[in-house]
């Protein structure tokens, strides 16, 4: 057994619903339709497959699109302690969303509160500030309480009058604080007297006063803890019932300085997140710089982090940094003593998390309120890192040192931020050479990828090491993205001697401010909502079952056919030439020639860049501009050869050469240069959305002309560099739209008969429970719609519809809607 499920104890959910119906669009054909059903599916259920633990599906939850601050944490004040910085985002200064009447500065001196809190505002006599809270402001809710705090000290005494306001005028009473002497909080409650998202929280002074870490939170948080978390996004998240939550990044983790926040490192504010910057009084917590753009405040930390883990049923997974950067940045760090301190910091993490009272960090984390260890089994080290070497020789470091104090404790490695090419090849070389427990792979691909690789995990060494499946989603939050999702999902299950762990990734975006998307639950400041991708998460997360029984299913016809598609031109914040592009039937028929000694006539321009003919070269001229596309020829074309000379003038990366175009969202393109000119590969673009077929690391000189040729032969396509192979693939995977796993429930003895429609047609389907004794009838769950539908704060078309199906035997017929998830419970007799 697995250190997930020993350290797991069961628990199961069941589809429910306040009224079982039967959908028209899930009646079943009459069982003398079987004989023209479209697909089989065969349950061998008196066979066993791998257990599922668990802690199979868990969420991921990283301080991007303004996760945290004016997110989760619950605090309604942005800015509460004057520490913004141009260090976090260029336009931010320490006032940013304070505005100020009468005189108020913030300063940076000995007189702040603590040496950690750095800056605080001092007001003359007759002033105020004002805040404006997140999004439109400072959500209140009539007759809900809120608690405000505040840090002041007037050594004169001087009275505080707080208000909460919106351009309508009062929202709540005004309360009056009287301050007297150095630094001591103080603290009041508004009752709300109507509901607005639009105000804005005032404190004003009648003397001389300075004021730190200005609070206001809901009363009612999440379980009402302190500190708390926003009620509707814990809510939401609870629901999913994850069995893990990982933490805190992601590139939160790996980027940036190693330093602490100190006098002796100058007070670094661009640094990878440590978890004792985010311990004890919130008011003594370190502030840093987002990596993602702005102020990360650490109200929300470790402890809270735990907590919530604890809350939600949940294990706690947190990420450690390994002294190797990522996410762009790529560099290790050589300082011995530099990595000695971290790997310290994290056996100290697990004593804080685990040990007695009567130790350093168990005695502080019973101080901040839970004498009662977290339990924490698994800790990871590092996040996606691109120097696999590096990574791992410091990896095998902090494992050495937490094997050799915490045996029990599984310490997961990691492979990179792609799910194939020259890294992540690498880094699982080093990782089953080392004997590591768990990997961690991450990767964001078209709905065409998931589709396609669905038997992803089938060829895995059942020997190891186990895969943590941390970050994943198809690039979209359209239903059809879901879709392909959920049909991966069945491929993970049916693979869970394997993939022992999974969660999409991003958890949490703000509406108006977002830095990635997709994302699983969207919000603003007064209500959340589900994305299409969040229902397929938690059909699958409530529903997982304990053991996969083994069945199989037939496949849809695959249509074939040769590769086609047009020609293009592209670069990615960099300006390139582009000169004798030719392109040449199989026959030898010239299908496209240009010398650009005219004009670019027979080019299409997709509106991006600056796109011009200079001295017999096509140029794109504007650094700045991404995706660049121009397009030549006919989407029919097929069995090919395209050649090109093309040069880099200047910026960032190198260029693209497409084939296969079909549209400016769906073709193949050569990435020569690109992510920063680091390494090249061949993607794929379907609707949009690309995955990675083959990459390698390389970079392309500015100033010198390559050669490039590129040969297209039904489905097979060869890429050539100056004259030599650069590499090869062949693109006939097919993308199956109809998937299905059966898992068993031990409680209760349902089978989960989990399947999958991701096209356009109804899937009738003749389905062999292999003579197991069945009630007749099953519980059935089914989220279906177009597959453009996408949730919103005021429409859903994504919802869980709940059924009973009457016509279950050893062998019936079952039609499964048109872009459909479909789960049906059946109890076995």
């Amino acid at each position: 057994m697995s250190r997930t499920a020993r350290h797991r104890t069961r628990r199961r959910a069941v589809l429910t619903g306040a009224a079982l119906l039967t959908a028209a669009v899930l009646l079943p054909v009459p069982a003398h339709a079987e004989s023209v059903a479209d697909y089989t599916v065969t349950v061998d259920t008196g066979a066993r497959g791998p257990a599922v633990d668990d802690t199979m599906y868990g969420v991921f939850f990283e301080d991007i699109n303004r996760a945290a601050d004016g997110g989760l944490y619950a605090e309604l004040v942005r800015n509460r302690s004057f520490e913004y910085s141009t260090a976090d985002n260029g336009s931010y200064t320490p006032l940013t969303s304070w505005s100020v009447s009468g005189t108020a500065e913030v300063v940076n001196d000995s007189g702040r509160l603590n040496e950690r809190n750095r800056n605080y505002a001092s007001l003359a006599a007759g002033s105020s500030v004002t805040n404006s809270g997140y999004n439109t402001g400072v959500r209140v809710e009539k007759g809900e309480r809120y608690d405000f705090s505040v840090w002041a000290r007037a050594e004169a005494g001087a009275t505080l009058t707080v208000t909460l306001k919106d351009a309508a005028g009062t929202l709540a009473d005004t309360r009056k604080v009287a301050v007297r002497g150095g630094w001591t909080q103080y603290k009041a409650t508004f009752t709300a007297s109507r509901t607005s998202n639009r105000g804005r929280l005032t404190v004003a002074t009648a003397a001389d006063a300075a004021l730190d870490m200005v609070s206001l939170f809901p009363r009612e948080t999440y379980k009402n803890q302190p500190n708390g978390l926003r009620k509707d996004l814990a809510e939401k998240i609870a629901a999913l019932k994850p069995g893990f939550l990982r933490f805190p990044g992601g590139c939160l983790v790996n980027t940036g300085s190693m330093e602490d926040y100190s006098e002796a490192s100058g007070w670094q504010r661009k640094r990878a997140y440590q978890w004792k910057d985010t311990v004890g009084p919130v008011e003594e917590r370190a502030t840093n710089a987002n990596f993602w753009g702005y102020n990360q405040s650490y109200g929300l930390g470790y402890y809270e982090y735990f907590r919530f883990a604890e809350d939600v049923g949940a294990m706690p997974l947190p990420v450690v940094p390994a002294l190797v950067t990522g996410c762009g940045q790529n560099r290790a760090t050589d300082d011995e003593a530099l990595l000695k301190r971290h790997i310290q910091d994290t056996l100290d993490l697990i004593e804080f998390a685990n040990g007695p009272t009567t130790s350093t960090w168990g005695g502080l984390r019973a101080e901040m309120g839970h004498p009662r260890p977290f339990h924490l089994t698994h800790i990871a080290v590092g996040n996606e890192e691109n120097l696999p070497r590096e990574f791992f020789a410091r990896f095998q470091r902090f494992r050495a040192a937490v094997e050799a104090e915490h045996p029990d404790i599984t310490v997961i490695s990691n492979s990179g931020p792609d799910d194939a090419g020259t890294v992540f090849d690498t880094a699982w070389q080093l990782n089953r050479e080392g004997g590591v427990d768990m990997v961690d792979e991450h990767y964001y691909n078209s709905p065409q990828w998931f589709l396609r690789n669905n038997d992803r995990y089938d060829s895995y060494d059942r020997q190891g090491p186990e895969v943590f499946l941390g970050e994943y989603a198809s690039q979209g939050n359209a239903w059809r993205n879901a879709l392909a999702e959920a049909a991966y999902m069945t491929g993970l299950e049916r693979n869970a001697d394997v993939v022992k762990l999974a969660s999409y990734a991003p958890l949490l975006a703000n509406e108006d401010y977002v830095q990635w998307s997709p994302d699983m639950i969207w919000f603003n400041n007064h209500a959340s909502w589900g994305s299409v991708n969040y229902e397929v998460q938690k059909l699958f997360m409530t529903n997982v079952g304990d053991r996969v029984v083994p069945s199989e299913a037939s496949t849809t016809p695959d249509a074939g056919g040769p590769l086609t598609g047009a020609v293009g031109l592209s670069t990615w914040a960099t300006s390139a030439a582009y000169d004798d592009v030719s392109v040449t039937a199989a026959d030898g028929t010239t299908l496209l020639s240009d010398d650009f000694s005219g004009d670019a006539s027979q080019w299409t321009h997709s509106g991006r860049g600056s796109w011009g003919v200079q001295d017999g070269q096509y140029v794109q001229t504007d650094e700045a501009a991404e995706n660049t596309l121009v397009t030549a020829g006919d989407p029919a074309w097929h069995d090919y050869d395209l050649q090109v000379k093309a040069t880099k003038r200047s910026g960032k990366e190198g260029f693209l050469i497409a084939f296969g175009v079909q549209d400016t969202g769906t073709y193949y393109w050569w990435n020569l240069g690109g992510w920063n000119n680091t390494q090249s590969a061949v993607e794929q673009a379907v609707d949009g959305g690309k995955s990675t077929l083959i990459s390698k690391p390389g970079s392309i000189e500015t100033g010198r002309a390559y050669d490039i040729e590129i040969k297209v032969r039904g489905r097979q396509v060869t890429l050539y560099l100056d004259g030599q192979e650069w590499g090869r693939f062949t693109d006939d995977k097919p993308a199956e739209p109809f998937r299905q796993v059966v898992t068993e429930d031990t409680r209760t003895g349902d089978l989960i008969v989990k399947v999958v429609n991701a096209q356009p047609s109804e899937a009738r389907t003749a389905i062999d429970l292999g003579g197991a004794r069945v009630s007749s009838r099953a519980r059935v769950t089914t989220l279906a719609a177009d597959a453009d539908a996408v949730n919103t704060e005021t429409d859903a078309p994504v919802t869980p519809v709940t059924s009973t199906f009457r016509g279950v035997a050893d062998r019936f017929t079952y039609a499964f809607a048109p872009h459909s998830v479909t789960f049906m419970r059946i109890d076995r007799r």
